[in-house]
């Protein structure tokens, strides 16, 4: 479904990503782990078209995404929820929901998302009215979801959905990947919380300054990468 080869990007001067390649399959629910800085949120960005490479290609569904823009990629049914959610404060519940349908034109299609959302988010339906700046983090996280999921996209990105969040809400979020990932929704994510993101995700991709440094199922980089040191500045002895 997407196809990443080789992509370049920068910030300016700074080089964040250095010749990523990464693939996504239909159904897949798939991990971009690393520290702060590794550039997994630049990937993701990369991929929504908010940032440009400069080499490379991207391919989703066998189309070529390389230089569109964000509406552009969302209108091929790609949906970014973003870190730090971005919802719109002074607009209600059902104002940002509809800024999520966008790209649908008929309303039979947009009735029938919202209900699929109702279904997901039983707490959204009950704040409608309430504008999303009033809502705790956590139902705030569910609206940023909620949002994406009215586009009805094929490929759902989640940069650090549990960020922020107390552990209870956690626990909520992470059940709540699983659950859309059951229902058949292809999911690209970014997380920090590494053991729980292993729990769920079928691969992942372990990046660092901006390189894949490993890769594979979550039995693999347990068994095989050196997440330790990633994340903590250490190196894994080498086993004699």
């Amino acid at each position: 479904m997407l196809e990443l080869n080789d992509i370049h990007a920068r910030y300016g001067a700074i080089t964040a990503l250095r010749g990523i390649s990464i693939a996504v399959s239909q159904g897949e629910l798939v991990a971009l782990l690393g520290v702060n800085g590794a550039g997994k949120s630049t990937t993701l960005a990369t991929i929504a078209g908010v940032l440009r490479a400069w080499q490379g290609s991207m391919l989703f569904e066998g189309r070529s995404i390389l230089g569109k823009s964000p509406e552009q990629v969302a209108r091929l049914g790609i949906s970014l929820v973003p870190e730090g959610r971005d919802i719109f404060p002074s607009l209600t519940v059902e104002e940002n929901l509809r800024l999520g349908a966008f790209t649908r034109r008929e309303k039979s299609e947009y009735r029938r998302n919202l209900n699929e959302v109702y279904e997901l988010f039983p707490v959204l339906e009950e704040r409608l009215q309430q504008p999303g700046g009033t809502l705790s983090g956590g139902e705030q996280q569910q609206l940023a979801i909620a949002r994406a999921l009215m586009s009805s996209p094929r490929l759902l990105m989640l940069d650090e959905p549990s960020l922020g969040l107390a552990p209870a809400l956690v626990d909520q979020i992470f059940e709540l990947i699983a659950r859309l990932h059951q229902r058949g929704v292809t999911i690209l994510l970014v997380e920090q919380n590494v053991n729980r993101t292993l729990e769920i995700v079928n691969r992942a991709y372990l990046m660092n300054t901006g390189l894949i440094v490993n890769q594979g199922t979550p039995q693999q980089l347990r068994a095989h990468a050196d997440i330790e040191g990633i994340y903590m500045g250490v190196r894994r002895q080498a086993s004699t």
